[in-house]
């Protein structure tokens, strides 16, 4: 069953990362990205960046399980500047549990773990995600 499941995650990991590219080309910040998520975030996040079972059900302690980073979740809702700090500096709401790994990740791992995520996004999340962080960006 252990091997099935590896295989499984293995295989929608490829998947993903194929698929990554307008062009069919899959650059290597992306495969890098794919590589890193998989061996810091996907314990949590799941393989196929699902999220766990249901994420939006409050735990007893009030926190929430973690969202999936696909469209279905949230991720998609800010702006890169805010991603790459709650990855580096993990969340401070009382809601998450998510840790900090910029202990751990650089700031080109982080950024190449945001580009993988980014490339299991539809082209309406992309394209909202990118105006926002155009947005926020353009902020003094």
């Amino acid at each position: 069953m252990n091997r099935l499941m590896v295989a499984a995650a293995v295989l929608a990991a490829a998947t993903i990362t194929a698929c990554a590219s307008d062009n069919d080309t899959v650059s290597e910040g992306v495969e890098r990205g794919g590589e890193l998520y998989q061996a810091n975030c996907a314990s949590c996040h799941g393989a196929d960046l699902a999220g766990a079972p249901d994420w939006k059900t409050p735990n007893e302690d009030g926190s929430y399980p973690p969202p999936p980073h696909d469209s279905s979740g949230h991720t998609w809702h800010h702006p890169d500047r805010v991603l790459i700090e709650i990855i580096r500096d993990g969340s401070d709401f009382p809601q998450s549990r998510m840790p900090a790994f910029g202990d751990r990740l650089t700031q080109e791992d982080i950024e190449a773990i945001l580009e993988f995520i980014k490339t299991s996004w539809g082209p309406q999340e992309k394209a909202y995600q990118n105006q926002i962080t155009e947005q926020d960006q353009a902020r003094p």
